[in-house]
């Protein structure tokens, strides 16, 4: 069951602290345009089904990665693309949404999420694996 967009972009406003749903939308379009880019297959698909329609055609429809970005480039990729963003506040805009992300995935697509990503990502998905 996706969730739903209010419910969504809510909880990234919440988790990034944003003035209002525009910044918070701001950030979730660029990261998951640039996340899109790293998943393939029924991972994406599943993803994109599980999330508000708008973001879901994002995920589909990705910025073109040349090569999976580790997570630092990730967040400098994403600074990158907002703008007046520093590393910084990047790096809260990029867990803000995939912490959310990972909420609307659950526990066992997050997992299969994370086996196709760089090492690092865990974390910016507010799921360290145990060391």
């Amino acid at each position: 069951m996706a969730m739903r967009w209010e419910a969504f972009l809510d909880h990234v406003q919440e988790r990034g602290q944003y003035a209002g749903p525009r910044e918070a939308e701001r950030a979730a379009r660029t990261v998951l345009a640039l996340l899109g880019a790293h998943l393939v297959g029924d991972v994406r698909a599943e993803l994109a089904a599980r999330l508000p329609e708008t973001f879901a055609l994002i995920l589909l429809n990705p910025l073109q990665a040349a090569e999976p970005l580790s997570p630092e480039r990730f967040v400098r990729a994403t600074a990158a693309w907002i703008e007046g963003a520093s590393e910084q506040t990047a790096a809260w805009d990029v867990s803000a949404v995939l912490s959310v992300t990972a909420e609307a995935a659950g526990d066992e697509l997050t997992r299969r999420i994370l086996l196709q990503l760089p090492p690092g990502y865990d974390l910016l998905f507010g799921h360290p694996e145990p060391g």
